[in-house]
């Protein structure tokens, strides 16, 4: 059971969210909240495996409980749902440790399965998001995949596809141990800190 806090100021969107999850047999909504302060105490006191986190809010904003939950509770998936992809929020969302980016316009279906993606360690990006990260990378990071052998630049591209470590294996016909290896190599290159960062580049260089 994968058991999931939503936290949002709109009580209309929060409480429809969680009337659609509460029908998905894999998942429970552990807890809610209105705003960051009572989500990080809620969170704190129910440690769920996948947050749904809004970025704007009264009393405490997403970017700074997404750090606060990372800080606590590292292995915590949390997935920003918003209405906002502009680069003030995206950018510092992300950094904070978000692990996926998901836009309010997305279907019901679309959130469910970002939870259960992020569950087994898949992020997901909303494709506008990706879209606008686009536009704001430096001309340098264009090229630190030069520096990738081609058994890594396959592996990023897995990434990119949301794969996880078993999928690649399977996909490139390789050990699950040589692929953290491949992993470990390509977000040192990258010069990212994990694997959402890495997916993130890939969609920027359009490598897919």
């Amino acid at each position: 059971m994968i058991r999931v806090v939503v936290v949002d100021d709109h009580e209309i969107v929060r409480k429809g969210i969680i009337a659609y999850l509460q029908t998905d047999k894999e998942i429970e909504v552990v807890g809610e909240a209105a705003n960051g302060q009572d989500g990080m105490k809620i969170i704190m006191n129910t440690r769920p495996n996948v947050v749904l986190m809004d970025l704007i809010m009264d009393n405490g904003n997403g970017i700074e409980a997404t750090k606060e939950v990372m800080q606590e509770l590292p292995d915590c998936r949390i997935i920003i749902l918003t209405s906002y992809y502009d680069d003030g929020q995206v950018f510092p969302a992300l950094q904070a440790g978000a692990f996926s980016y998901m836009l309010k316009t997305s279907s019901a279906v679309e959130i469910t399965d970002a939870i259960k993606k992020a569950y087994k360690g898949v992020n997901v990006i909303e494709p506008k998001v990706a879209g606008k990260l686009v536009s704001n990378f430096q001309n340098g990071e264009k090229k630190r995949h030069d520096s990738l052998t081609e058994r890594e630049l396959e592996v990023l591209l897995c990434i990119g596809n949301g794969m996880t470590n078993q999928e690649i294996s399977n996909h490139l016909y390789i050990g699950v141990k040589t692929v953290k290896t491949h992993v470990s190599n390509i977000l040192a290159k990258l010069e990212v800190n994990d694997r959402t960062q890495a997916a993130v580049y890939v969609h920027r260089n359009h490598l897919l």
